[in-house]
Protein backbone atom coordinates (compact mmCIF):
# COMPACT_ATOMS: atom_id res chain seq x y z
CA UNK A 1 0.00 0.00 0.00
CA UNK A 2 2.73 2.75 0.37
CA UNK A 3 3.86 2.23 -2.66
CA UNK A 4 0.71 3.02 -3.85
CA UNK A 5 0.74 6.23 -2.35
CA UNK A 6 3.77 7.23 -3.39
CA UNK A 7 3.47 5.63 -6.91
CA UNK A 8 -0.20 8.27 -6.39
CA UNK A 9 1.71 11.17 -5.22
CA UNK A 10 4.32 10.90 -8.37
CA UNK A 11 1.61 11.01 -10.67
CA UNK A 12 -0.08 13.72 -8.81
CA UNK A 13 3.07 16.06 -8.95
CA UNK A 14 4.04 14.87 -12.49
CA UNK A 15 0.53 16.10 -13.30
CA UNK A 16 1.38 19.46 -11.95
CA UNK A 17 4.50 19.67 -13.70
CA UNK A 18 2.81 18.74 -17.06
CA UNK A 19 0.25 21.66 -16.43
CA UNK A 20 3.01 24.11 -15.67
CA UNK A 21 4.76 23.60 -18.76
CA UNK A 22 1.37 23.49 -20.90
CA UNK A 23 0.56 26.41 -19.48
CA UNK A 24 4.64 27.42 -20.43
CA UNK A 25 4.15 26.09 -23.65
CA UNK A 26 0.95 28.62 -24.52
CA UNK A 27 2.12 31.68 -23.32
CA UNK A 28 5.45 31.27 -25.06
CA UNK A 29 3.60 30.27 -28.22
CA UNK A 30 1.41 34.05 -28.17
CA UNK A 31 4.79 35.80 -27.43
CA UNK A 32 5.65 34.15 -30.29
CA UNK A 33 2.66 34.88 -32.28
CA UNK A 34 2.85 38.85 -31.10
CA UNK A 35 6.25 38.92 -32.12
CA UNK A 36 5.96 37.65 -35.08
CA UNK A 37 3.69 39.90 -36.05
CA UNK A 38 5.27 43.43 -35.00
CA UNK A 39 8.13 41.94 -36.75
CA UNK A 40 6.02 41.90 -39.66
CA UNK A 41 3.93 45.49 -38.90
CA UNK A 42 8.30 46.48 -38.45
CA UNK A 43 9.37 45.49 -41.74
CA UNK A 44 6.58 47.17 -43.42
CA UNK A 45 7.41 50.21 -42.07
CA UNK A 46 11.02 49.81 -42.68
CA UNK A 47 10.52 49.30 -46.55
CA UNK A 48 7.34 52.72 -46.58
CA UNK A 49 10.21 54.09 -45.32
CA UNK A 50 13.44 52.72 -47.57
CA UNK A 51 10.81 53.88 -50.17
CA UNK A 52 10.27 57.15 -48.98
CA UNK A 53 14.16 58.06 -48.48
CA UNK A 54 14.88 56.87 -52.30
CA UNK A 55 12.26 59.48 -53.26
CA UNK A 56 13.20 62.22 -51.46
CA UNK A 57 16.79 61.34 -52.52
CA UNK A 58 16.10 61.69 -56.39
CA UNK A 59 13.94 64.85 -55.38
CA UNK A 60 16.78 66.23 -53.69
CA UNK A 61 19.28 65.22 -57.22
CA UNK A 62 16.45 66.85 -58.64
CA UNK A 63 16.67 70.04 -57.41
CA UNK A 64 20.79 70.07 -57.50
CA UNK A 65 20.32 69.42 -61.12
CA UNK A 66 18.05 72.38 -61.80
CA UNK A 67 20.42 74.70 -59.33
CA UNK A 68 23.33 73.84 -61.59
CA UNK A 69 21.26 74.73 -64.43
CA UNK A 70 20.19 77.98 -63.33
CA UNK A 71 23.90 78.41 -62.14
CA UNK A 72 25.70 77.85 -65.58
CA UNK A 73 22.76 80.30 -67.49
CA UNK A 74 23.27 82.71 -65.25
Amino acid sequence: MPQTAAALTDLVDISGRLDRLLDIVHRLSEENRSLRTSQEQLNAERQSLLVKNEQARSRVEAMIVRLRSLENNA
